[in-house]
């Protein structure tokens, strides 16, 4: 792999990416939404997974627990329901689709109910 323009990594020629990954972008999306629900008290930790079929992103409430929220990235699907989806604490789908922002809006809208509450 070598890094291209705007810091993406791209794979060498006739080379299979070994990996997900998340870019940048999405990467700080995810991290900012994380970081407010920090401030909000409802998250504590994360984990990060990147997997050869997808990259995934866990958010806890607490170190020992299930994750609270999940957000998986699986580029296979992107021609189908969409590479983004979020599941809930015990494994459900809560949304499915092609863009992170959309995916993201269940978490957005609890985030605004914990800062009213």
């Amino acid at each position: 792999m070598a890094a291209g323009p705007g810091g993406t990594v791209l794979a060498f020629p006739g080379a299979k990416p070994s990996q997900v990954g998340f870019a940048r972008e999405e990467l700080m999306r995810i991290l900012d939404l994380y970081g407010r629900m920090v401030a909000a008290g409802e998250w504590r930790d994360y984990a990060m997974d990147f997997g050869r079929d997808a990259a995934s992103f866990a958010a806890f409430r607490r170190a020992a627990e299930r994750p609270q929220a999940r957000v998986e990235k699986r580029p296979s699907l992107r021609n189908k329901q969409g590479m983004w989806t979020l599941f809930g604490e015990h494994g459900q789908i809560l949304k499915r689709g092609h863009e992170l922002a959309g995916v993201l809006a269940p978490l957005e809208r609890r985030l605004v109910k914990a800062i009213e509450d």
